[in-house]
């Protein structure tokens, strides 16, 4: 059983190769210093009363684990932005299309040409104060679904309600946030 100060020093001690190891794996420092605290955090609460020798294997699996739930949250982040970036540059007119059809089937290449890096941060900014004006119910079921990567059984299971119920907030926020969207220009 590690002691407080033994998992102090092994954290302390880890910090700085984790750190190189996320930065090189995501490419920017400010989310590889999250990555590292997530991951560490991690390891305190959920693995620090693990025999002192287990906790390099462990911290390596949390941080491993850590970077690819990045990776999962950026690609999901990636396919709305890649989604709603095309809304008025289509030209569709097509309000009955489902919008959570159009991104399982694949919203294309995350850099796709034609949206530019302002474009992108302006986007994101605009789903994320759209996501807030959600009913709380509604916004836990997407931020889930589509954000966490979860699926409907899952979703249900941590809501407490039926898949169906999941299936209709899941709905309801897709439609509020692409009206809220088309409303700020994103057409």
């Amino acid at each position: 059983m590690a002691l407080d100060k033994e998992l102090s020093d092994f954290l302390a001690g880890a910090r700085q190769r984790a750190f190189r190891q996320a930065a090189y794996a995501v490419r920017r420092d400010e989310a590889a210093l999250d990555i590292v605290q997530d991951a560490m955090i991690k390891l305190a609460v959920g693995y620090g009363e693990r025999p002192a020798a287990e906790l390099p294997m462990l911290f390596q699996r949390i941080l491993r684990n850590t970077i690819l739930d990045f990776f999962r949250r950026e690609k999901v982040r990636n396919a709305w932005l890649t989604l709603y970036s095309g809304i008025g540059r289509q030209g569709t007119g097509d309000d009955e299309t489902d919008v959570f059809d159009r991104v399982e089937a694949g919203a294309g290449d995350a850099n796709e040409p034609g949206l530019d890096p302002v474009e992108r941060v302006q986007l994101l900014a605009a789903i994320e104060d759209e996501l807030q004006k959600l009913p709380r119910r509604q916004r836990e079921a997407f931020l889930m679904r589509y954000w966490q990567d979860m699926d409907v059984a899952e979703t249900a299971r941590s809501m407490g309600c039926s898949e169906g119920s999941v299936k209709t907030h899941c709905w309801r926020a897709a439609q509020a946030l692409a009206k809220g969207l088309r409303a700020r220009g994103f057409e």
